[in-house]
């Protein structure tokens, strides 16, 4: 058996993770759940200091009822 040294490249994962392609894939997935959700939601990307986020939110009274009585947003999310 031979022994494999793995030694993580973190400049190159740090630029992966703040990518063009990376924030295509998060638009994707918050796109998805934002059409599942119904209407009243929002959504929007942003990138940090280590990655880019995705976040989707109940921006009208009646979607913020819908995620506090039957947890709407979680249910989109499966």
């Amino acid at each position: 058996m031979s022994k494999v040294k793995f030694e993580l490249n973190r400049k190159g994962v740090a630029a992966l993770m703040k990518s063009e392609n990376m924030q295509s894939v998060l638009q994707g997935h918050a796109t998805r759940i934002k059409n599942r959700s119904g209407s009243g939601y929002e959504q929007d990307i942003h990138v940090g200091r280590n990655r880019a986020n995705a976040r989707v939110w109940a921006s009208s009274e009646k979607a913020v009822r819908e995620t506090y009585e039957n947890n709407k947003l979680l249910k989109s999310v499966k």
